[in-house]
């Protein structure tokens, strides 16, 4: 083999291999991604205690209190069917209310209460994951209905 064709074997496979850590970056990111989690998914299991991911829902209605001298909130973010409590300490976005939108960023303590590092309200239902808004149009139908047993 010729020097010359010794240097294209080599520069061929360095843009394979190059091509190659590519690829398996890409892979391990798509696996390892967060990913938005519903209250009802938690709720069934889905999610490890201390394992970070992003729950998304409403905050629901009275739910919201703030603890005076501090910059510490409890909330319940709920999908109209199952709930899960949340602390977050820190500043809140200001679109942040009750029965509107939330996603936030966190793990799940021993006790069930979700732990946010991160808060992000909502406006808008167009902006919601697909399932998301299924699940919150169900809960909403059933709220409307009236309660069984009460006819």
């Amino acid at each position: 083999m010729t020097p010359t064709r010794r240097r294209r074997l080599y520069m061929v496979l360095g843009i394979l291999a190059g091509v190659a850590v590519a690829v398996a970056f890409a892979l391990q990111s798509f696996k390892s991604s967060i990913g938005y989690k519903p209250p009802t998914e938690v709720v069934a299991g889905t999610m490890a205690v201390g394992k970070r991911f992003q729950l998304g829902g409403m905050v629901k209605k009275g739910s919201v209190q703030r603890i005076p001298g501090t910059l510490e909130i409890h909330f319940v973010v709920t999908d109209f069917q199952n709930e899960i409590p949340a602390v977050y300490t820190g500043v809140l976005p200001d679109l942040f209310k009750e029965n509107s939108g939330v996603q936030a960023n966190g793990r799940l303590n021993d006790k069930g209460v979700f732990i946010a590092d991160e808060v992000l309200a909502k406006h808008d239902e167009n902006y919601m994951p697909p399932a998301m808004g299924k699940s919150l149009k169900k809960g909403e139908s059933r709220l409307d209905s009236p309660p069984q047993g009460s006819q």
